[in-house]
């Protein structure tokens, strides 16, 4: 059985092609600059050269054409036809208050999603876009959706609502939703596992850094309160986001600069963030380079107010749940930024988390799970390559098999002592 997991995005297609029986990726690959211009896709296949091709993609039901194309490919490919892929599943970014676990898409869904799509007007209209195109390019097989913000649903309300006027929660939906939530998913059970216990007795906080940035409290095994909010915005800074703000600032630079509320949305979501510090970076690694050298002080306090929000965030978070078991890192920024963590976790003795300096800085991998607290430290800080598009996976092939339930209750691979990391 061969599972294709698409993330849709505006102007890119991601997919990955797995084969659940032999339980491992066979191909994977983006195709980039969909509809505006000199499209391309990058193919990846375990063993291979990376394969590279120029085809002009002026919608998503093109590119999906054209990944089909590629991995069918007698040269390039890796299936002999499309029959041989079993079902689809699809991110979906915002699913509202209506989905609190992945779906088999049908016309009720389908709508369900497209009336939530104001909640992420960037990212639920490619979504969209990339299951009717799918739909249309693979018709006799089951979709499935995927979301982010199910993982969160757990949260009681008094985490999610906002001190703003309670109409505007009843009648637009405003309230704290969160992101990242098959990345907390995964990454929590993991941490579990490695404290040697069951997810139901674990409090966790799980810190998803990459150029977006969200952490979780995850009390008991389920989320209770997360970062971001209505939308991505919200939380830690992150590579172009500003994350936390005072909401009077947007409206006195609207007034001062006389920009439209579009502007602003735009400088907030794109021109924010460690690159709004800066001037003129988001990779964490030129931003240290930059501080290092001496040559950007710009570049050593885009680095002080990201690690002070971190550290802030697990005291928050630790408080919330009352007290933690571990902190978990995870995503490029978590598991490849040993200095970023260091300085995060710097004076945190007091909460138990005793920072091994060495092996941090000697953890610095997308591949292996890692320890980076001392053996006797009573909080553990561990470092968790994600793995989202496996949760995609798992998902998919139970809710085909009728075994899917939520995720305290659905056995899935990962959650055993057993599961290695191919």
């Amino acid at each position: 059985m061969d599972i294709l997991a698409l993330n849709c995005g505006s102007s890119s297609v991601k997919y990955q092609l797995y084969d659940w029986t032999r339980r491992e990726v066979i191909a994977k690959g983006m195709v980039e600059r969909v509809t505006i211009g000199d499209s391309f896709i990058i193919h990846e296949v375990p063993g291979r050269e990376t394969y590279r091709e120029e085809y002009e993609c002026p919608d998503h039901q093109v590119a999906i054409h054209l990944i089909i194309k590629t991995l069918c490919d007698k040269s390039h490919g890796v299936v002999s036809s499309m029959e041989q892929i079993s079902a689809v599943g699809h991110r979906v970014v915002h699913g509202g208050e209506k989905f609190t676990c992945s779906v088999r898409i049908d016309d009720a869904v389908l709508d369900a999603i497209k009336e939530v799509q104001h909640l992420a007007p960037l990212h639920n209209p490619p979504n969209i876009s990339g299951i009717e195109a799918a739909q249309a390019v693979l018709p006799n097989v089951p979709h499935i959706a995927i979301f982010d913000t199910a993982f969160h649903q757990t949260m009681p309300k008094h985490a999610f609502t906002y001190a703003v006027p309670y109409e505007w929660y009843e009648k637009h939906g405003v309230r704290r939703y969160g992101f990242h939530g098959t990345s907390h998913l995964y990454v929590s059970k993991r941490a579990a596992v490695l404290l040697g216990k069951d997810p139901k007795d674990c409090n966790i906080i799980t810190m998803h850094i990459g150029n977006g940035v969200s952490h979780a409290a995850i009390k008991n095994g389920v989320s209770v309160d997360t970062t971001m909010g209505l939308t991505p915005l919200e939380g830690a800074v992150m590579g172009t986001r500003c994350g936390d703000l005072d909401p009077a600032i947007p409206m006195f630079i609207q007034q001062k600069e006389n920009l439209s509320p579009k502007e602003i949305d735009s400088i907030l979501n794109k021109k924010s963030g460690i690159l709004g510090i800066t001037g003129q970076y988001t990779d964490r690694r030129d931003v240290i380079e930059g501080a290092e050298k001496g040559g950007c002080p710009r570049c050593q306090l885009a680095l002080d107010v990201e690690a002070y929000r971190l550290k802030k965030y697990i005291g928050a978070f630790a408080a919330a749940v009352g007290g933690i078991d571990a902190v978990v890192f995870t995503a490029g920024v978590g598991e490849m930024g040993w200095l970023i963590r260091e300085k995060a976790l710097e004076g945190l003795e007091f909460m138990g988390i005793i920072l091994d300096k060495e092996v941090n800085r000697n953890t610095m991998t997308r591949k292996r799970e890692s320890m980076i607290t001392t053996p006797d430290s009573p909080v553990k800080v561990f470092v968790i390559p994600t793995d989202e598009e496996l949760v995609f996976t798992e998902d998919v092939v139970a809710i085909l098999e009728s075994t899917y339930t939520d995720h305290m209750h659905f056995d899935y691979s990962f959650s055993s002592k057993s599961f290695q990391r191919k």
